[in-house]
């Protein structure tokens, strides 16, 4: 699910929009168009409110079975969906696992690396950080934030309720509007009227449960919560790869690659740069053209495709115009780069004991 222009011109229309493939087929023909299956598609609906009736769809489709024909066996079969993972860029995947983003003091959504600023600032702390942490469970963040909708009845319940966004990185969207409201509602009930005397603590409270039990329409309050932490055979918090695009080539190499540029243009370096860029052996990229003029003269305006490729070249480019920390990072880049995008894994028993850490 991702939020994409409902406009054919490039004036910004947003509409979420959820699609579906099944993963259980080879790559090569998932990324084939016929192979994506469009769900849904809203202006006005929101991420969960999608996904939620998208959550329903699979779970119905599970208890009843989808039967089929199997053109391989020749014969019929019942199929049985589940959810694998849920993709999409950095900000969906915090909404979709409730997590409040990078300004909380556990700012991870996958496990609780983080802690108070002053924690993450000593040496100790600083450490920590790049080590994982303890997994992040539904079943807990559930907890979490119902214990968010219990402080939004008290007093001062908008102060409690930031520092336990802050202090936890769990936030709904989803049961956000009934925080709100039972804020709003709170602040209202104790704005005293001239003449009429002040509502006590009791009788506000009385008044909160009431337009709470309103708001909940009659369902219970993990029905209005976001529905993927509550979804069979999917563990939002784990089941949701990063997304490579904008947190690696789109994020680090982006910005690695205009301190590198602002450095050979102070250098005067930079038709250097461009002339080694234009005639290096290009067998080895699956792009025909680097278009050497543009990266250089359109530094600013580079999209993933360039920085794929500058991420593998750079070392060769750069080894005497540049200090060696820069020289260094881009090699750590690249090799970074290489594992993150290997497509293709022709032996797979291999590849486990090779890449992955043994236990």
């Amino acid at each position: 699910m991702d939020d994409v222009s409902g406009n054919v011109s490039k004036q910004w229309n947003k509409h979420h929009a959820v699609y579906m493939s099944n993963a259980s087929m080879p790559r090569e023909m998932l990324e084939k168009e016929f192979c994506i299956c469009f769900v849904s598609s809203s202006l006005h609906a929101s991420p969960m409110e999608i996904i939620k009736g998208v959550k329903e769809s699979i779970r119905a489709a599970a208890d009843e079975g989808i039967v089929a024909y199997d053109c391989k066996y020749k014969d019929e079969v019942m199929l049985i969906p589940y959810g694998l993972f849920e993709a999409g860029d950095n900000p969906m995947q915090a909404e979709e696992c409730s997590h409040g983003g990078l300004h909380c003091n556990y700012f991870c959504r996958t496990c609780k690396v983080g802690g108070m600023t002053s924690m993450k600032q000593s040496d100790e702390g600083y450490l920590k950080l790049f080590e994982i942490g303890e997994l992040h469970q539904p079943e807990e963040t559930i907890q979490q934030i119902l214990e968010q909708i219990e402080l939004s009845k008290l007093s001062g319940g908008t102060t409690k309720v930031q520092n336990a966004v802050s202090s936890t990185g769990t936030c709904d969207t989803t049961s956000a509007s009934i925080v709100n409201c039972l804020l709003e509602c709170r602040k209202h009930l104790w704005k005293r009227e001239p003449g009429k005397p002040a509502i006590n603590e009791q009788e506000v409270r009385q008044t909160l449960e009431r337009e709470f039990e309103e708001m909940l329409g009659g369902l219970s309050v993990e029905d209005h919560i976001n529905p993927l932490l509550s979804m069979t055979g999917l563990n939002i918090h784990q089941d949701m790869p990063t997304e490579i695009l904008h947190t690696i080539l789109l994020g680090i190499v982006k910005y690695f690659w205009g301190q590198t540029i602002w450095i050979l243009d102070k250098a005067h370096l930079v038709k250097t740069f461009q002339a080694r860029l234009d005639n290096i052996n290009k067998d080895g990229l699956n792009s025909p053209t680097l278009g050497a003029e543009y990266i250089c003269w359109c530094s600013g305006s580079l999209i993933g495709k360039h920085f794929k490729s500058l991420a593998q070249l750079m070392p060769f480019l750069i080894y005497d115009l540049v200090p060696s920390a820069v020289l260094n990072g881009w090699t750590v880049i690249g090799q970074l780069v290489v594992l993150l995008w290997h497509t293709r894994i022709d032996d797979v028993k291999e590849y486990l004991v090779r890449y992955l850490p043994q236990p």
